[in-house]
């Protein structure tokens, strides 16, 4: 079957590991890097921008973002990526992955900066302009997914490709403790030039006016690393997959990866025109698609849709859970820059225990079990954590219980990790042919981002407390924490159903998985 495809293919896919395989990870790494940075920012910005802006005279806590306002500042980067998602996608196919990735880099350094500006001084402009670039920015970010995926896939060879798309994605580990430690660095450096008292003892004089260019520093600071890769990205050569199977032009994909692996490749154009030829270009709404890769479609969008909601569900327990073990003290008892500092600990803390972790085992082991193994085990954790979590959920409450809670919480999230969190990233982008590769990644992905709208803003709907009253401000009644870790561990039972939808990608050709190279021998 290999013998059927291209030499510059077959190259490609028994390369060793050598130096540009790791410069393409660091390359395309760092769009989801910027990525984690900034979602990671949000959080501690949030509780800023509440004390400056929503500052309440007399209330005998710090102010804090209304309802609405959160939920955009939060949710907008959020919508951004699902177009970006679909848009670049779809243009990764149509123009090339590397013409369209550096306008992706762009885009998020542009709105990084950006984001840290605002035309205004009240708080409505602030928020305006902040939600405005925050979109365009996950706009950008959207884009990084399909197209880092592809470009790491179609250069990786076949026996580590599932550790190389996975170590991309495992950049977001190092955006979030980059975030953490930064916000920590610039925060400390505030404190002790401005010193503040506690909220408690003076509300006005606790957040001092230089705050306002903490959370801008911070904010800004996550398009440094882009800025620092743009020039390798403009340097970096199209994949030979898209200029051979794609473009067509097999005499430039033949010199651009000769350069790269240091080999002397044979052009082949008449056998490229063959292939072409042969594979009947269906498009994605073709019959021939639905009948090839219909299922395996459903089962990278409904897998990753219903992990997200799982994963992004977590933001909600995440402050809870902190305040309840003590390690972040009542906001009243801090100044702003001090809560910053704190909560940034915390959250640094979790991520270096459990998130960063789970990556790295994805990595070190996914094309030892194999991408269905991981991704099964990983659901099937979840739901049984998700199900101890919520059935004893009134034992888990009690003060003596409550460091039993976060070691199954942050298994959770260890599985997801070392899970499907990673496995539903690297899959789309093996299975499906180069002509929609970049397409079929981004759908997949915008089902992603359309579950973790659903569990960053319904959960929070959700949870909260069935009597009305002791609901948070704002907010209706909803179905309890109990109740919605019970839905979470359904959630997770059902992804676990639909992997079974997903082929096995481990050591397989590219051109195999996509049934591209059996188009060749039905022609034959």
């Amino acid at each position: 079957m290999a013998e059927e495809n291209l030499k510059v293919l077959s190259a490609l896919d028994v390369a060793k590991t050598q130096w540009y395989h790791f410069t393409a990870i660091v390359i395309a790494g760092m769009g989801f890097f910027t990525d984690a940075y900034d979602l990671f920012c949000i959080s501690l910005v949030t509780k800023m921008l509440g004390r400056i802006y929503y500052h309440v005279d007399g209330s005998p806590k710090p102010g804090s973002l209304p309802p609405n306002v959160s939920a955009a500042v939060n949710g907008v980067a959020l919508c951004g990526t699902l177009a970006g998602q679909l848009f670049f996608g779809w243009l990764g196919d149509k123009l090339g992955r590397k013409k369209v990735y550096g306008v992706t880099l762009m885009l998020m350094c542009i709105c990084s900066i950006a984001s840290g500006l605002s035309f205004g001084r009240d708080a409505k402009s602030v928020m305006a302009t902040l939600c405005f670039f925050r979109f365009w920015l996950g706009f950008g970010i959207g884009g990084d997914y399909p197209l880092s995926a592809t470009i790491m896939s179609e250069y990786a060879n076949k026996k580590t490709r599932g550790a190389f798309i996975a170590a991309v994605f495992a950049m977001q580990g190092f955006g979030i403790l980059a975030g953490g430690i930064f916000a920590m660095i610039v925060s400390a450096a505030f404190e002790v030039s401005f010193k503040a008292p506690a909220y408690e003892i003076d509300p006005i004089a606790s957040t001092v006016p230089e705050a306002d260019y903490l959370w801008r520093i911070i904010l800004m600071a996550g398009a440094l690393p882009a800025l620092l890769t743009f020039y390798w990205r403009l340097k970096m050569p199209e994949t030979a997959r898209y200029t051979a199977l794609v473009a067509k032009n097999a005499k430039q994909a033949a010199a651009d990866m000769s350069k790269i692996l240091q080999v002397d490749i044979e052009a082949e154009q008449q056998k490229v025109e063959q292939i072409v030829q042969k594979q009947k270009g269906y498009g994605l709404f073709s019959r021939a698609f639905l009948h090839r890769h219909g299922l395996h479609l459903l089962g990278t969008t409904s897998t990753w849709f219903l992990l997200d909601i799982a994963y992004y569900s977590q933001n909600l327990f995440q402050k809870d859970i902190f305040s309840a073990i003590g390690w972040i003290p009542a906001a009243k008892t801090m100044n702003a820059i001090q809560e910053v500092f704190t909560i940034a600990r915390a959250q640094t803390l979790i991520a270096l225990c459990s998130t960063v972790p789970g990556y790295w085992f994805t990595v070190a082991l996914i094309d030892v079990l194999g991408r269905f193994a991981i991704q099964l085990i990983g659901f099937f954790f979840m739901t049984v954590f998700m199900f101890a979590l919520a059935f004893p959920y009134h034992h888990w409450t009690k003060p003596d219980n409550r460091i039993g809670f976060v070691v199954v919480y942050s298994l959770t999230f260890f599985f997801a990790n070392f899970g499907p969190n990673a496995t539903t990233f690297v899959v789309p982008a093996e299975i499906f042919p180069a002509r929609l590769r970049s397409t079929c990644h981004g759908i997949s992905a915008a089902a992603g981002k359309l579950g973790a709208i659903i569990g960053a803003f319904g959960f929070l709907y959700l949870a909260q407390n069935q009597d009305k009253k002791k609901a948070d401000a704002g907010y209706p009644a909803g179905i309890g924490v109990k109740n919605s870790l019970i839905v979470l561990g359904v959630i997770n039972l059902l992804g676990l159903l639909f992997t079974f939808l997903v082929p096995e990608a481990k050591g397989k050709s590219l051109e195999d998985l996509s049934g591209e190279n059996e188009d060749n021998r039905d022609g034959h």
